[in-house]
């Protein structure tokens, strides 16, 4: 069985070394890349005790322990960054993308070494799938908190309800993977369409703006 915490050494690593020789503005951005990796790791030791806790098998855990799991460990680093530095939401927006993109490179490179790389359509499908997943949530959690945390009594619903979200959007990919066939491929499908919409739209908004 694939050792993770060998594989997070290997990749940051030579992220750590990085940091020592980029400037001070960037060194942030290294930072976040090693939270998301970071907290992918700690989302599979945390899934892997509540599957054990609770006896649940594959299809349960992947469908109602894993989602919850991943998306709130996913969460605390961009909580930490809104709480401690209080970012411009552009920046924050930003920072979350950026966690999101690390968090699916490191499940994705984990998968890989795990279960090989026999069919490419297969891998193409995988990295394009999860990626776009864990984008579309990032994306949707930042860009709710960046409204969300204008006031103060709406930065704790606000936050709940888009972790919420997320957590049903990421729970819905799962669950349509884990059913195969046909639903495995729209499952794939779903979160891709759903980031060339959000792409579109976001490219629309900003020729209107720009009017």
């Amino acid at each position: 069985m694939t050792n993770i915490d060998h594989i997070y050494i290997c990749m940051a690593a030579p992220l750590l070394i990085g940091m020592l020789f980029a400037g001070r503005r960037r060194r942030s951005d290294f930072l976040f890349v090693l939270s998301g990796m970071t907290a992918c790791l700690l989302s599979a030791y945390v899934s892997g005790f509540f599957t054990g806790f609770y006896g649940a098998d594959v299809s349960t855990a992947t469908a109602e322990i894993t989602p919850v799991v991943e998306e709130v460990i996913k969460l605390l680093p961009l909580l930490f960054y809104l709480l401690v530095f209080e970012p411009k939401p552009q920046r924050a927006q930003t920072a979350a993308i950026v966690i999101a993109v690390s968090f699916a490179t490191f499940e994705n490179t984990c998968w890989l070494v795990k279960n090989g790389a026999e069919h490419l359509g297969f891998l193409l499908l995988r990295g394009f799938g999860a990626g776009a997943m864990h984008v579309i949530c990032g994306a949707m959690v930042s860009a709710g908190l960046a409204y969300a945390w204008r006031s103060t009594w709406q930065k704790v619903a606000g936050t709940t309800g888009l972790l919420c979200a997320a957590v049903t959007f990421h729970g819905m990919y799962n669950l349509l993977l884990s059913a195969g066939g046909t639903l495995q491929s729209l499952g794939y499908a779903l979160p891709i369409a759903a980031a060339l919409l959000g792409f579109a739209a976001t490219k629309l908004l900003h020729l209107r703006t720009d009017e």
